[in-house]
């Protein structure tokens, strides 16, 4: 059984990446939440948001930066 956490956001100050295009196709990330990073499609505000520890996401964006996931 996997079990869901529910996490109450509606204070969270979300952020777009300054690389994001006029089209709104990019995520928003909300911080400053301890240990939990949620993410969410900027499109949809109101609609639902994936929580990542915050290790994980660490993880994440070292990847990105490190090029992990360029493809090549």
């Amino acid at each position: 059984m996997t079990s869901t956490i529910q996490y109450d956001l509606s204070t969270a100050t979300w952020h777009r990446s300054r690389y994001s295009d006029a089209t709104g196709d990019c995520l928003e990330v909300a911080a400053g939440l301890p240990g939990i990073v949620p993410v969410r499609d900027s499109k949809r505000p109101d609609g639902p948001a994936l929580t990542f520890r915050a290790t994980a996401w660490a993880r994440f964006v070292r990847g990105v930066n490190g090029g992990t996931f360029s493809g090549s």
